[in-house]
C-alpha cells in the first residue's frame, strides 16, 4: 500500500509549478480529442469528458508510471463503434466495465512483463506510425461542413486558421529559447486565446466540436439484461478493447521509461488501468487507456510525477462544472499546433539515422507496422503483426545456426557434438547431420552447447533413435541440461533414450 499512497512521489523531488502548468496544458490538449472520439462512437460529447477525468484521475494515482496520462483514447473507442451502432450505449458501458474485470485479471497474474517481447523495430514502427495518425487527424480541423457536406477550408478562414497554426508552433518552439518559466504549449494556448478574443477574429472554436457543459459524472448501473446472451455479445468487444488498451498502454509505459530513464510497473498499470475502466462505465463514461500524445505532452512541459495527471483530470472536471463557457471560446487552431508539435516530437527520427546500420529484416517489420497503424489505426493490430514476424525471423536466424562436429573416438564411437538450439525451426538441418547407415554401432551426441528446446525437438530424437534401433544400432545422448532432461522424462511415452553418465557433469544415467 505504501506505493499507492505516496500519490505525489515525495520519494523524489517535485516541480509542483512544472507539474500544475503541466497539467493544465494536458487538459486543454485531451478535451477536444475526448469530445472528438466521443461523438465518433455516436456518444454524448459529456461521456468522452467524463472518460477522460475517470481515467485520467484513477490511472494516475494508482498507476506504475508517474507521468502517464490516460483518458478516452480513439484506440479503444473505435472497438466500441460497432457495438453502440447495435445495441447501444447501455451495451457499451457494459463493455467497458467488463474490459476493466480482464484487465485486473491480466495485472494479477502478472502477464504485463509480455510487453517485453515487442522488439525494437516494432516500436520504432509502431511511434512512428502513431505519430503519422496524430499530424494526419489534425487536418480534420481545415475541414468545415456545408450543407451536410464536409469540405476544406478556403479563402479567409484557411487563411486565418493556418496563420494562428503557425504562430502556434512558433511560440512553441521559439520560446525555450528565450524562457523555460511556463511549459510552451500553455503559453502558446493562452496567447492564441487572447488574440483571437481581442481582435474578434473569426475561427473556429472547442465549441465548433461540442458543449462541454455538465454536472459531475453520475453512477450508473448499465440497463442491460444480465444473462449469457448480452454476456455472449458484450464479451469480443470487452476482450479486444481490454488487449488494445493494455498493448497501447504498456507500450507507452515503455517509452515513458525510456524518456525518462526510470522504471515503471507493468503489471500495476494494468490493475490501474482495469479500475479505471470499471469506473468509468459504472459512471458514464466510454472508458479509455493511456494517451500518447498527452503523456508527451506532459514529459515536454517538464512533469515527471502523478500530480500533473491528477491536475489534469480535475481540471476537466472543473472545466465541465464551472468553466465551459471559457473554454468552448478557446480556438481549435492552438490545440491543432500544439499536436503537430506532438506529433513531430513523438516520431523517432533517430530510426532514419541508423536505418543502413539496421538489418534488413529489420527494416521491413518496422516500416510494416508503421503502415499497419496508420492504415488500419489498429495499435494493438499492428504491434501484434510486428511481434509474429519478428518471432519467425529470429526463429528461422536460430534454426540456421544449429551446427554438428564429428569424429570418431579410440573406440570406434561416433561423436556428434551439436552447437546451437534443437527446436521446431531446426528440426530439419540437425537430421541432415546424421548418417544412420554409415555410423558404427554405438553413437554418441553431445548437447554440451546445445539444448532441446521444445517438443519437436524431443520427437526429432524419437525419429533418429529409431533410426539408428532399425539399423541395429545404440545410441547416447550427452551433457542435456536439467530442463532438457525433464524434458526427455516427461516424454517417456514417446521416446526412449540413454543418457551417460558423465562425472564432469553429473548428468544421470538411464539404462
Amino acid at each position: 500500500m505504501k506505493g499507492y499512497l505516496n500519490l505525489f512521489d515525495f520519494s523524489q523531488k517535485v516541480n509542483y509549478k512544472n507539474e500544475i502548468l503541466a497539467g493544465l496544458t494536458v487538459a486543454m490538449t485531451m478535451m477536444p480529442e475526448s469530445l472528438s472520439f466521443a461523438i465518433l462512437a455516436g456518444l454524448p460529447p459529456l461521456v468522452g469528458l467524463y472518460a477522460a477525468f475517470i481515467m485520467g484521475l484513477v490511472a494516475s494515482i494508482f498507476g506504475g508510471r508517474p507521468g502517464l496520462i490516460s483518458g478516452g483514447a480513439g484506440a479503444t473507442v473505435v472497438v466500441l463503434i460497432a457495438l453502440m451502432k447495435s445495441n447501444g450505449i447501455e451495451y457499451v458501458f457494459a463493455a467497458v466495465a467488463l474490459a476493466g474485470f480482464i484487465q485486473i485479471i491480466i495485472g494479477l497474474f502478472k502477464l504485463g512483463k509480455f510487453i517485453r517481447l515487442v522488439p525494437q523495430p516494432v516500436m520504432y514502427g509502431f511511434v512512428n506510425g502513431l505519430a503519422v495518425i496524430i499530424f494526419m487527424a489534425q487536418l480534420e480541423q481545415f475541414k468545415t461542413v456545408i450543407d451536410g457536406r464536409t469540405v476544406w477550408l478556403s479563402g479567409s478562414p484557411l487563411l486565418i486558421m493556418a496563420g494562428l497554426v503557425l504562430l502556434t508552433i512558433a511560440i512553441v518552439l521559439f520560446l525555450p529559447r528565450i524562457t523555460k518559466a511556463a511549459p510552451p504549449s500553455l503559453v502558446a494556448i493562452i496567447v492564441i486565446f487572447l488574440l483571437v478574443f481581442g481582435f474578434n477574429i473569426d475561427t473556429k472554436t472547442v465549441k465548433d466540436i461540442a458543449s462541454v457543459s455538465g454536472g459531475f459524472p453520475p453512477f450508473h448501473i448499465p440497463a442491460i439484461p444480465f444473462n449469457m446472451e448480452t454476456f455472449q455479445v458484450i464479451f469480443p468487444y470487452a476482450l479486444i478493447m481490454a488487449g488494445v488498451g493494455l498493448t497501447e498502454g504498456l507500450l507507452t509505459v515503455n517509452l515513458v521509461d525510456e524518456i525518462t530513464r526510470t522504471k515503471g510497473n507493468s503489471n500495476r498499470e494494468c490493475i490501474a488501468q482495469g479500475s479505471a475502466n470499471i469506473f468509468s462505465g459504472f459512471f458514464f463514461g466510454m472508458g479509455g487507456c493511456p494517451m500518447i500524445a498527452q503523456t508527451l505532452v506532459n514529459l515536454s512541459a517538464g512533469a515527471r510525477a502523478r500530480l500533473s495527471g491528477i491536475i489534469a483530470a480535475l481540471t476537466i472536471l472543473l472545466i465541465v462544472l464551472f468553466g465551459a463557457p471559457v473554454i468552448e471560446r478557446v480556438p481549435l487552431a492552438a490545440l491543432t499546433g500544439v499536436m503537430i508539435m506532438v506529433a513531430i516530437g513523438t516520431f523517432e527520427w533517430a530510426s532514419f539515422r541508423i536505418i543502413n546500420k539496421m538489418p534488413m529484416q529489420d527494416i521491413f517489420v518496422g516500416m510494416l507496422v508503421a503502415l499497419i497503424t496508420i492504415w488500419l489505426h489498429n495499435l494493438a493490430l499492428a504491434v501484434l503483426i510486428g511481434v509474429i514476424i519478428s518471432a519467425l525471423v529470429f526463429a528461422w536466424e536460430s534454426a540456421k545456426r544449429i551446427r554438428a562436429k564429428k569424429y570418431l573416438d579410440d573406440n570406434g564411437i561416433k561423436h556428434y557434438e551439436i552447437y546451437g538450439p534443437l527446436f521446431f525451426g531446426s528440426v530439419t538441418a540437425f537430421n541432415e547431420k546424421f548418417d544412420v547407415a554409415g555410423d558404427p554401432e554405438e553413437v554418441i551426441i553431445d548437447f554440451k552447447d546445445s539444448r532441446v528446446a521444445d517438443m519437436s525437438g524431443i520427437e526429432a530424437l524419437n525419429k533418429l533413435t529409431e533410426r539408428y534401433a532399425r539399423e541395429g544400432k545404440k545410441l547416447h545422448l550427452r551433457h542435456l541440461s536439467d530442463d532438457c532432461r525433464a524434458l526427455l522424462k516427461n516424454a517417456e511415452s514417446v521416446i526412449e533414450v540413454n543418457i551417460l553418465e558423465d562425472p564432469h557433469y553429473k548428468v544421470a544415467v538411464e539404462p
